[in-house]
Parts: C-alpha cells; sequence; structure tokens
C-alpha cells in the first residue's frame, strides 16, 4: 500500500517551506521513522522521517521547490507488497434517474478574512500601506508578516529605478565567479535585519569591562565545576547573569513597542546568537533569571550543538526577550550588533584583550573586553542604556555581587 509523506505542521507563523535535499532516491528501501526528505524554513530545518518502512516509490516535489503545510511530497509503498488498487477506483453501479427536480443552490458567504496579527498592523501604519490590497498567505486568507514585507519590498521594486547593464569589460572574469541561489533562511536574516534597521530608531552605547576577577574565578573553579556538572565554566553564563540583573532594574530594555502600546515583560528569556554554516539562528533560553550558572552552560552546550547538527526545533527560536551577540569568539573587537526585532535591546561581547588600563594612580595591564548595547531608541532613553550597561559592567568587575542579588 502506498502511503502519503506529507509537510508536518511546523509552528502557526510556518506556512510553507523549500525542499532543501531529498536523503533517499525512488526505489531506494528505507526504514520507518528515517529521514526521508530535509525541509527549509524561514527559520529552521525539518527532516520529515517515512510514515512507514518500505520502497520510496514516488517523489512529488523535486529538489528547490516550495511546498505548503499538508502538501504531498511524495508515496512510500509499504513493506514488499505490491499497491493496492484504490477503492476509488472500482466501478460503482449506475444508479437509476430520478425525476425529482433538482434542489436549489444554497449560496455559502465566503469565510472572513482574520484581522491582521499586531505586527502587520504595525507595519502598515508606519509604511502607509493598504492590507486589503494584500492576498494573505495565512490562514483563512490572514495577512501575514511576510505578506506585508513582501508587499512592501514588490512597492520598493516598481518604484526603483531599473539597474545599469554591467558593461561586458567589467565582468571579464565572470568564468571564474560562483552564482548560487540563496537558500530561504538567508533570504529570511536579510528581510529581517534590512527590517530592523527600517523600523526601529537603533542606537549604540559602548563600555568596557575588566574582566580579571571572572577570569580568576573560572581558573580556579573550572575543573571541579566540569567534575560536578558535566560542562565546561564559560563566560556566557556570567553574560546572562548580570543581564538578567540589569533587565530587572532596567525594564525598557526588556520591552517592545506593539503599535500605540508598550509591552513590559515580566520574564526573561533570553536569546543567545549562534553562527553556524547556513546563517546565525538565536535560540532561546527560557526563564533564564530561575537557571544556575550549570543550568545556562548546559543548555547553551546542547543549543550550539543542536544548531551545528541543523537539529533546532521553531520552538527553540521564538519568543525572546533580549538577545546577547558574542563576536568574540571570532576576533571582533568592536560592532555594533542589530536588534533582533521586535525587542529592544542587544548586547554584543567582543574579543579580551589585555590592554593598559588606570587603576588608581598606576597603569596597569589587565584583560578588557568593549561591550556594545544597541537599543531602540524610540522606547529607551540613553540614561536607561547607559545605566543597563554599567550594571553588566559591575556585576561582571565583581561577581560576588551575584551571590548578593545586588
Amino acid at each position: 500500500m502506498s502511503i502519503e509523506i506529507k509537510v508536518p505542521a511546523m509552528g502557526e507563523s510556518v506556512t510553507e517551506a523549500t525542499i532543501a535535499r531529498w536523503l533517499k532516491k525512488e526505489g531506494e528501501a528505507v526504514k520507518q521513522d528515517e529521514p526521508l526528505v530535509e525541509l527549509e524554513t524561514d527559520k529552521v530545518s525539518v527532516e520529515v522521517p517515512s510514515p512507514v518502512a518500505g520502497v520510496l516509490e514516488h517523489i512529488e516535489v523535486q529538489q528547490g521547490g516550495t511546498v505548503g503545510v499538508g502538501a504531498v511530497l511524495g508515496q512510500v509503498a509499504e513493506g514488499a507488497a505490491a499497491p493496492k488498487e484504490k477503492a476509488s477506483a472500482i466501478a460503482e453501479p449506475a444508479k437509476p434517474a430520478t425525476t425529482k427536480q433538482p434542489a436549489p443552490e444554497v449560496k455559502t458567504p465566503p469565510p472572513q478574512v482574520p484581522p491582521p496579527p499586531p505586527s502587520v498592523r504595525r507595519i502598515a501604519e508606519e509604511e502607509k500601506l493598504d492590507v486589503s490590497a494584500i492576498s494573505g498567505s495565512g490562514k483563512r486568507g490572514q495577512v501575514t508578516k511576510a505578506d506585508a514585507l513582501g508587499a512592501l519590498n514588490a512597492a520598493a521594486a516598481k518604484a526603483a529605478p531599473a539597474p545599469t547593464p554591467v558593461a561586458e569589460s567589467a565582468r571579464r572574469d565572470s568564468a571564474r565567479e560562483e552564482r548560487v541561489p540563496m537558500s530561504r533562511l538567508r533570504k529570511t536574516i536579510a528581510l529581517r535585519l534590512k527590517e530592523s534597521q527600517d523600523i526601529a530608531a537603533q542606537l549604540t552605547t559602548f563600555n568596557e569591562v575588566d574582566m580579571s576577577k571572572v577570569m580568576g574565578l573560572r581558573a580556579t573553579y573550572k575543573d571541579s565545576f566540569e567534575k560536578k556538572h558535566g560542562v565546561r565554566l564559560g563566560f556566557m553564563g556570567f553574560f546572562v547573569k548580570a543581564c538578567v540583573t540589569a533587565l530587572k532594574e532596567i525594564p525598557a530594555v526588556n520591552a517592545e513597542i506593539d503599535g500605540d502600546d508598550i509591552v513590559y515583560k515580566n520574564y526573561y528569556d533570553l536569546g543567545v546568537a549562534v553562527s553556524t554554516d547556513r546563517g546565525l539562528v538565536v535560540p532561546v533560553l527560557r526563564e533564564a533569571d530561575s537557571l544556575s550558572l550549570a543550568e545556562i552552560e548546559e543548555r547553551i552546550a546542547y543549543y550550539g550543538a543542536r544548531a551545528r547538527d541543523n537539529k533546532l526545533k521553531l520552538e527553540d527560536l521564538l519568543g525572546g526577550t533580549f538577545t546577547i551577540s558574542n563576536g568574540g569568539v571570532f576576533g571582533s573587537l568592536m560592532s555594533t550588533p542589530i536588534l533582533n526585532m521586535p525587542q529592544s535591546g542587544i548586547l554584543g561581547m567582543h574579543k579580551i584583550q589585555n590592554r593598559p588600563v588606570a587603576i588608581g594612580d598606576k597603569i596597569e595591564i589587565r584583560p578588557m573586553m568593549y561591550l556594545a548595547l544597541s537599543y531602540d531608541h524610540r522606547l529607551v532613553d540613553g540614561r536607561e542604556a547607559v545605566t543597563f550597561l554599567v550594571r553588566v559592567k559591575e556585576t561582571l568587575e565583581d561577581p560576588q555581587r551575584l551571590l548578593l542579588d545586588l
């Protein structure tokens, strides 16, 4: 019997995906729950397993094709048995003619289209966009955020002047160039970064932190910490704890703008940016204020491994209230991170570098790190942003404050 392979539900905000690659060929044997095809959405990649053991009988949609939730990807012939004839193929006996008049046609009113979500209304208000003119791809025709951004891009493309053709002499090395299509994830990253810059009034404030005491704690206890908890003691746990402390004091940095309202988040779900060969993803540490250093390090290690293996789930990435990005692991000395909308703040960590600093009346060499806080100036004032960064600095330079809840 042939069993259909269908696109699974991948979260309320995900309505379609791209076929990244087929992991099996037609005619190949497959085991039950063995991955058959990899789908790429605008957030994560999803492997669709075989519903039964048998043979991949037919591939309906090839690599690169776009499919919606519930679409048929192919069929698996269960076991070694030949596919049975479908019951619908059996001819039914003809029914005697009847003299009854056909029932009058009843017109069903068209289904009501749900109102657009707050994010779409915000874009429509700020960009003077007519939502009623957009064809929605969401449930029951609802206009999604992606639909609104697509309409803005289409309008911008029409208004933009035609590109000037590149002179042939300027492309004399085209034979040595490689042109590849952008992945769905890369397109989404590009779109959201541009959206973030277009919508938020972004500003970045800087400070520097002396990492001597944190590094000393780590050197003293890293072996016993790893022996007890089974995970390495890194720096990120200290930064997560320091950020939670600062967020509690400056709630605007843990808030977002929704239309004409400010939504203050009385919980602390911190996103930690992870770089993969496919692009940047931001898994979320839920209830970070209730986690110990060991639990923070365990979850970061877990999410990092899943991100590198392309196994993050959609729910791992949704709902963050604040983000921490660490460009220092790549050697970055200073940068201005871009907000992860609709969040109002993101902290950028950087490389630890020995530098001469004034300690009292003396010049000493200390391991210093530049910190950068990018924030939405529509919501966060300069005083609040600077105070937030100072609190992070104070906590890291005197980590005993964490024990005393100061």
